[in-house]
């Protein structure tokens, strides 16, 4: 479905960003649009149990990415 799609592909971002932002090859700018799309991906109603741990593994990891952009 595009919603599993879409989860997917915002799964994928988050090391993608926190490699990024440690190695200074991602601007923190660019890492905030990153993020905000996991956070758009996140805020989607899961449609199945693999789609619900999705949101629940992006919810966490996109608190600790707020947290590495906020510092």
């Amino acid at each position: 479905s595009a919603t599993l799609n879409r989860l997917r592909a915002a799964a994928a971002l988050v090391p993608i960003i926190q490699s990024g932002l440690a190695d200074s090859k991602l601007s923190r700018d660019r890492a905030n649009q990153m993020a905000n799309f996991i956070e758009w991906a996140a805020n989607s109603t899961p449609e199945n149990d693999v789609e619900q741990q999705l949101v629940k593994k992006l919810t966490v990891d996109l608190a600790g990415l707020k947290a590495a952009l906020e510092v």
